[in-house]
């Protein structure tokens, strides 16, 4: 029971804007070598480049803004572009929820020089913040057909490679 009261609180609990929300852990840079584990608060989130997309939602449409993952993954040192060649087109991504969901992408799903696609870790709905049980972040991303991959409650992007 006392358990089960904590993980409830744990789970309604704001989130300050400068505690840790989002981490990126095992990105290997050009040479292979290991990047350093990225934090980032909301408030590192919300200086960076930040996008709006539109996405359907029953009759209507819902717009999120965030930043790009491709961006975030580039911060944390992630090489794109002329760089991802050999071992890192094999490399992916796991994003994890507070709840223990995860999906998996391969990591050219993100980078511009592959794709048109534009994964967002959106941290605001319809101009206003995440409601609760959906935020402070979740993944979106739009024109995919299900919503099987976007996770809610993201709090880590875990990279690897088979």
């Amino acid at each position: 029971m006392k358990r089960n009261l904590l993980v409830m609180l744990m789970l309604l609990a704001p989130l300050r804007a400068a505690d840790p929300a989002l981490t990126v852990a095992g990105v290997t840079g050009k040479d292979g070598a290991a990047m350093p584990v990225l934090s980032l608060s909301l408030d590192d989130l919300a200086a960076m480049p930040r996008v709006k997309v539109t996405a359907p939602a029953g009759n209507s449409s819902r717009t999120y803004e965030g930043v790009l993952v491709y961006e975030i993954l580039k911060r944390a040192g992630q090489p794109f572009g002329d760089q991802m060649r050999k071992a890192q087109l094999v490399r992916y991504a796991v994003f994890s929820a507070h709840d223990g969901y995860r999906v998996l992408f391969a990591l050219p799903e993100f980078d511009p020089a592959f794709t048109d696609a534009r994964a967002l870790v959106a941290d605001r709905l319809d101009g206003k913040p995440l409601p609760a049980g959906k935020g402070p972040l979740q993944l979106v991303i739009p024109g995919e057909k299900s919503g099987a991959r976007s996770v809610y409650m993201l709090e880590r992007i875990d990279m690897g490679q088979p």
